[in-house]
């Protein structure tokens, strides 16, 4: 009997996440098996690792066409707009976040894929959700298009897999920090900018308050749990909406503090813009105890740990 070795297509392969989990992946799988795609030029990061091509998502035939081509048995589906960027053209966010992920479960049930991973986030949550712990299963009444979307897309999501058994699996990713590419215009942004400028100009004005707390998870963990969760076997998969994810929840006042333990000279100081409102909106910290449950979800890095790290890469 052969065995048919996993395909995998990343789509948004050169975003904040993309760049990470496309290099894992090839770890993993080899770098013949991961076909990296996006709409802009390859990531310096990803040249020469492997495959890639240019591709968008909102074209569903040259979209099938590429996972047919390529023989494709997996697709993580990483392309979004994110929250602040979603705010200034709401119309247009919800158009790509909701129309990208349609064409993919479509493309899914009909070529009968593997796995679909797409990622949701803790932006689902609203003023109404519980701040502290917030439940996998609680009020959901998001405030902002992005979280709007991801809601959407999580009924989506629970949906093709009920009515036409899609794999398809889901994080709600909290704020995600990394060196190793730029933030995309999300409301946790502050917490990977500030590490440049502390090092670069040893001062940072953060757009949200000094006690404004966030459930923050550094990038190697979010990417070992999207990896853990799609190895997972299927009938340890009990969420089929998206899965509550969490490591730790700082404020700017804190992670300016574990900044000054390597550089005592560094300032912060506060000036809110339009992202403290969505802060506010949010949780300050999640229950993720379903992920443990389910698949083991248990994160490895707390705020000094990362800072120690993302200070030395970054250096």
């Amino acid at each position: 009997m052969q065995i048919i070795k996993d395909r995998i297509l990343v789509i948004g392969a050169c975003g904040q996440i993309g760049v990470e989990l496309t290099t894992e992946l090839r770890r993993i799988y080899g770098s013949e098996n991961v076909l990296a795609s996006d709409l802009r030029e390859e990531h310096p990061l990803l040249k020469g690792t492997g495959p890639y091509v240019n591709c968008d998502v909102m074209n569903k035939e040259m979209l099938h066409v590429l996972v047919i081509r390529h023989n494709i048995t997996q697709i993580y589906l990483l392309a979004a707009i994110l929250s602040a960027t979603g705010e200034k053209n709401p119309a247009l966010a919800w158009h790509i976040n909701m129309q990208s992920l349609l064409n993919v479960l479509e493309i899914a049930r009909e070529e009968k894929l593997h796995k679909i991973y797409w990622p949701s986030s803790i932006a689902v949550f609203g003023p109404t959700s519980p701040r502290t712990n917030t439940p996998q299963h609680t009020i959901i009444e998001p405030t902002t298009i992005y979280g709007i979307s991801k809601y959407a897309g999580e009924r989506w999501c629970e949906y093709f897999h009920a009515h036409f058994g899609v794999d398809v699996r889901s994080l709600r990713y909290p704020g995600l920090i990394s060196y190793k590419s730029a933030p995309g215009g999300g409301t946790t942004d502050y917490a990977v900018e500030i590490y440049h400028e502390a090092l670069r100009d040893k001062e940072y004005t953060s757009f949200l308050s000094e006690d404004t707390y966030l459930p923050m998870m550094y990038m190697p963990d979010a990417i070992r749990a999207t990896i853990e969760l799609m190895e997972a076997p299927a009938e340890k998969i009990s969420i089929r909406s998206s899965y509550n994810l969490s490591a730790m929840s700082f404020s700017p006042k804190e992670i300016s503090a574990s900044i000054q333990k390597h550089i005592p000279e560094f300032t912060i100081a506060y000036k809110e813009d339009f992202r403290q409102q969505i802060a506010n909106g949010w949780p300050q910290s999640i229950d993720d105890s379903q992920a443990q449950k389910d698949w083991n979800w248990k994160p490895q890095y707390d705020l000094d740990a990362m800072t120690e790290d993302m200070l030395k890469n970054l250096a």
